[in-house]
């Protein structure tokens, strides 16, 4: 019989900050039913994207706003950046308040794993990666604009690109 295992999600904040965190999470258990849309084809033939909430932009770009952030505590950038598949840690810059982005400018696949998606592709694990990668700016505190914002131009672009499943890396 398998063992069931419980993943602590707040094993690394700090006390007070996880206790703060607990205050917004229901106590009881969801009932409802969660969406499942199976693949209607192996991963080996499909298009797969990758989005990130790490804030990631091309130096080309203008930076997520962290500076509103500052006098906002609760309000986060809605944009969105698109990162072309081939990107490296040369091209990019990373702005976020919540997360250390130090690793992520030294090697972009820390959190936008490009070149590994191109070795899986490589290897036929994935059918291939999308011409296209998301970035946003990871926190979005009650906002629902977010969601017509960011969100939705994304989902019309990776149906353009016959993007099939989606890997999110969140920061």
């Amino acid at each position: 019989m398998e063992q069931m295992k419980i993943v602590d999600g707040f094993r690394f904040l700090p006390p007070g900050l996880k206790a703060w965190v607990k205050t917004f999470i229901p106590d009881e258990e969801y009932e409802g039913t969660i969406p499942w849309t199976p693949m209607k084809k192996p991963l080996s033939q499909a298009t797969l994207a990758l989005v990130t909430s790490a804030g990631i932009s091309l130096k080309t770009d203008p930076s997520f706003d962290m500076e509103r952030e500052r006098k906002e505590i609760f309000w986060g950038d809605r944009s969105y950046r698109i990162i072309p598949r081939g990107t490296t840690e040369n091209d990019i810059d990373v702005n976020h308040l919540h997360i250390n982005t130090k690793y992520i400018k030294q090697d972009i696949n820390v959190m936008l794993p490009l070149s590994r998606m191109s070795e899986l592709e490589q290897e036929g694990r994935i059918g291939c990666l999308a011409p296209s990668s998301f970035s946003f700016y990871g926190y979005q505190w009650k906002n629902n604009d977010f969601l017509k914002e960011a969100i939705e131009p994304i989902s019309t672009h990776m149906k353009t690109e016959k993007v099939e499943a989606v890997l999110l890396t969140p920061a």
